[in-house]
This record gives structure tokens, sequence and C-alpha cells, in this order.
């Protein structure tokens, strides 16, 4: 199977590649963006000013620094504020974008975290079915990435997975 799940903490992965759930600026902020920042060090603070920032559903790709992970890619979520379809379409987006830059770069495993869950408030039950839809979708298109890994910070979000992956099986 393409697409595995994993309990634990995204920076400490040794991959191609991790998705960093960012802040428009890029210059990191709190929840994932901040643990990113913090393990690779001030050099992916210096290297993100030059990318100039990233709107909500848009990707960008940096090197991963002092991380394990050889790469990062950064996208920006949407806020959940008015629950209307462009919310959704900007998180399936994230996913999508962040799918067309490992394509495109071949690498073997991309790392997704839970994006928008935190403080942008995004249903988790929603966001993690349109993660799974847009990433399942994406692979059945594509051989890049070989493998998709939703990293779950906390048990909610895996339990959240484990109900759609057994869904997937009837």
């Amino acid at each position: 199977m393409r697409i595995e799940l994993l309990l634990g903490d995204i920076t400490d992965l040794d991959v191609d590649c991790i998705v960093n759930a960012a802040r428009p600026s890029l210059m990191g902020g709190g929840g994932v963006d901040g643990a990113i920042h913090k393990k690779a060090g001030n050099e992916l603070a210096e290297f993100c000013k030059s990318l100039g920032g990233c709107k909500v559903g848009e990707a960008k790709l940096s090197s991963g620094f002092n991380l394990k992970s050889k790469n990062i890619i950064h996208t920006v979520g949407p806020r959940y504020l008015f629950k209307k379809q462009k919310e959704e379409d900007d998180l399936a987006s994230c996913y999508y974008q962040s799918l067309l830059i490992a394509k495109e770069r071949k690498f073997y495993t991309l790392v997704f975290p839970n994006i928008s869950t935190g403080a942008y408030g995004y249903p988790k039950d929603l966001a993690s079915k349109i993660a799974f839809n847009t990433t399942s979708k994406f692979l059945l298109e594509n051989d890049f990435p070989r493998k998709v890994i939703f990293c779950c910070f906390d048990t909610e979000n895996m339990e959240l997975y484990l109900e759609i992956f057994k869904s997937q099986l009837l």
C-alpha cells in the first residue's frame, strides 16, 4: 500500500520530504510549523525569507537543513471560518500542490501532518477525509511519490484516519 499512518513527531523522520503546515509568511509559528523551524535551525528561516511567503493552498520547497528529512514542502492551509466550499478546495489544494512538487522532484516518501486542524480550527474529521481522498486520487494517477505517510501527532487524528482506512477496505 502506498499510504501509511504513523503516530509520532514529523520532525524526527528520516525521509525524502516532510510537509510543513506553514503560516503565510513561512517564518515559523506554533504547532508543527514552530517545531519544524526549531529543529531545522536558523538556516531555514533565512532561506524562507527568499521565498516571499506563500498563499493559502499553495506550496513551496526548501531543504530540510538540520532535520533528518532532506526536504520540506511548506503549504498554507485555510482557516476554518465560513464553512464554505472554498475552504475545502483550499485544503485539498495544499495536499495536491505538495504532491505535485513530490512528483516533479521524484521524492520516494512524502509525509503530511494534519494541515489546518490546530490553530486554524479545521474539523479533524473533515480534514482527514479531504487529505485521504486528495492523496489517494493523486497516487492512482501518478508514480511519485511512491509512499505517502500521514503522521498524526495525536490519537484523535490517528483514529479518524484508521476509520477512513477501514471504510476503504470494505
